[in-house]
């Protein structure tokens, strides 16, 4: 009797390891998951998360649900995500300023990029292109930098606010050159982009999707790209190192996160699912006409790149003075 006993007991043993994952426990996704994403709805960031999102619905076979959370430069949608359980069912649309910049800009701040999140690879960049109006008598960079000298105090530049990736790389772009070009801080660029078309500010750093259509159509100029190779955007386009001005490399970044403490082959999941997504070609023709260029990394090289980015940031604001208002 007891030999049957332990015949059976093998056997159900054994029936329950042939069975698959669904009938004991649930492989992961199986279940919503909520992508918090700190822009506003409808603006380039967002809608490049969102068209990742789209695409990993259809690779997880599950929805992603994208949820905005804006504010305080980042932070407010940063310490919702890092608060978040480690269970891989809430993801952080993660970027330059909030994980690399904010470090040095806040005297504190709610969450630590570097542990309280696990990245699981980076998915574009957006690189940064000076502009300018066609009514400012200038073709290159050099010929605005003369122009800025020979007027002191006289020419503007706009930013989307203090601290901003806008504004820091026009800072940068000072201290190479000495030109006294005055900051104009606003709630976002595109109404220093209407100053600009007006005539009361000379320059921007700003994204090709804000500025672009109005390059196309003939009324600001492009000078120089922010990025230390040509972007494939505007390949004619001069780097900002070419220019005159060496080292130069500068641009927004998008990556995507989870909370620390997230399983391990949920992170390499989630990394491989969405290296796969980035290299769909209508997913790049989308990135293209959003300004964006896709990139694609594993965990450890995101994490490398956070901490060379943060250091690089750290002392850009640091020799810019800048502080959150």
């Amino acid at each position: 009797m007891a030999v049957i006993k332990w015949v059976g007991a093998a056997l159900s043993a054994a029936m329950l390891a042939a069975l698959p994952p669904s009938a004991g426990a649930q492989a992961y996704p199986d279940k919503p998951i909520r992508l918090i994403v700190p822009y506003p709805a409808g603006g380039g960031s967002d809608v490049m998360a969102r068209a990742i999102a789209e695409k990993l619905t259809t690779a997880l076979a599950v929805q992603i649900v994208v949820e905005n959370r804006v504010g305080a430069g980042g932070n407010i949608a940063a310490s919702v995500a890092a608060k978040a359980p480690a269970d891989g069912y809430t993801l952080f649309f993660g970027a330059a300023g909030p994980l690399a910049v904010n470090p040095a800009l806040y005297e504190k701040l709610p969450f630590d990029p570097v542990k309280d999140f696990m990245p699981i690879g980076l998915v574009g960049k957006m690189p940064l292109f000076l502009t300018v109006p066609v009514s400012l008598p200038v073709q290159s960079l050099k010929e605005l930098i003369e122009l800025a000298k020979a007027r002191p105090g006289q020419l503007n530049y706009a930013s989307s606010g203090i601290g901003g990736t806008t504004h820091l790389a026009m800072e940068v772009l000072k201290s190479q050159t000495g030109a006294g070009i005055t900051h104009v801080p606003y709630k976002g660029t595109a109404a220093g982009v209407a100053d600009m078309l007006g005539g009361s500010i000379q320059a921007i750093f700003d994204a090709w999707a804000t500025t672009g259509p109005h390059v196309q159509a003939g009324k600001l100029r492009f000078l120089a790209v922010s990025t230390a190779g040509r972007s494939a955007l505007e390949p004619q386009l001069p780097t900002v190192a070419e220019s005159g001005f060496p080292g130069f490399d500068l641009y927004v970044w998008y990556g995507l996160m989870a909370p620390a403490g997230t399983p391990p082959e949920v992170i390499a999941k989630l990394s491989s699912e969405t290296a796969k997504v980035m290299a769909q070609a209508d997913l790049k023709e989308r990135f293209a006409r959003l300004g964006m260029e896709p990139m694609t990394s594993t965990p450890e090289q995101f994490a490398t790149h956070l901490r060379a980015e943060t250091a690089k940031w750290a002392k850009i604001v640091r020799d810019s003075g800048a502080r959150a208002e």
